[in-house]
């Protein structure tokens, strides 16, 4: 190959690796759940959002920032007293995203790390604000209504600052030992107390099963007085004769009993006898 088809070749490959390395870097990509904001050398942050996709751009005179904006989650802590002095430990979860439109000016204003500029910030000031307004008692019971206040209020803190909020929750509320220390006592108390009344409750009841027991033996017995009364001895007689069948009864059925003929047996007589023989 001669020296000058070489020439040829190299003039050709120069400007052809130029323009491949000016192509290049001229292109950029804005992937899923992204978007771009494009910095300007002479004009600064521009106020175009870019959407997702393959642009161009003029090189060194501008450059893409690329920035998420899919929903992200972050916890918020911090450790407050409330209304009644007590003091409580808090954790926040935030689901959080930036708002499209105005990507230029979170990036011009915050930067690339909003996130952890703004939201630590309000969100310490938002639950301290808030918890100082309720009773350490309330917070526990009226905990729907604390978090609801705490999302609203740290929503517009948010919208403050371009930020939009998906979810607010309170995931984790602790208090000072002295705090739980005095529900635990008033717990055992209240456990005390329910156990007392059980035993009153259960007393009383006993009580009135003796005097229904009482009152019902004494009509009976009212009643067989009664009975005697009027009949006489026949009554006491009947008795004596079913209390008598029931043991010749079962002297009858014992195999070590004999039966043995009274001195009236012959005449028609009951002196008959039941005598034990044993074996």
């Amino acid at each position: 190959m001669s020296i000058r088809v070489l020439n040829w070749i190299y003039r050709l490959a120069v400007p052809a690796a130029i323009g491949v390395t000016f192509a290049q870097s001229a292109m950029y990509d804005v992937t899923g759940g992204k978007r771009a904001v494009i910095f300007d050398r002479f004009v600064g942050v521009k106020q175009d959002v870019v959407n997702e996709g393959t642009h161009f751009l003029v090189p060194w005179l501008q450059k893409a920032i690329v920035m998420d904006v899919r929903t992200t989650p972050r916890n918020i802590s911090t450790t407050t007293g409330s209304k009644d002095l007590q003091m409580v430990s808090l954790t926040l979860r935030v689901l959080h995203r930036p708002v499209v439109q105005h990507l230029p000016a979170i990036y011009q204003n915050l930067g690339l790390d909003y996130d952890e500029r703004v939201l630590p910030s309000i969100g310490n000031e938002v639950l301290k604000a808030i918890v100082a307004q309720f009773d350490a008692a309330e917070l526990i019971t009226q905990r729907e209504i604390v978090s609801a206040r705490i999302r609203d209020e740290l929503t517009k803190r948010a919208n403050e600052f371009n930020i939009a909020l998906e979810d607010v929750s309170i995931t984790h509320m602790t208090f000072g030992k002295e705090f739980t220390k005095a529900v635990e006592q008033k717990q055992i108390a209240q456990q005390d107390a329910e156990r007392a009344r059980f035993i009153v409750e259960k007393a009383e009841q006993e009580r009135q099963a003796a005097v229904i027991r009482a009152e019902g033996e004494a009509e009976a017995a009212e009643t067989i007085s009664k009975a005697l009364e009027k009949a006489g001895d026949g009554l006491l007689l009947i008795r004596r004769i079913e209390a008598s069948k029931e043991i010749a009864t079962l002297l009858a059925a014992s195999p070590n009993v004999t039966y043995v003929p009274g001195e009236g047996s012959a005449n028609g007589g009951s002196n008959a006898l039941l005598l034990n023989v044993g074996r």
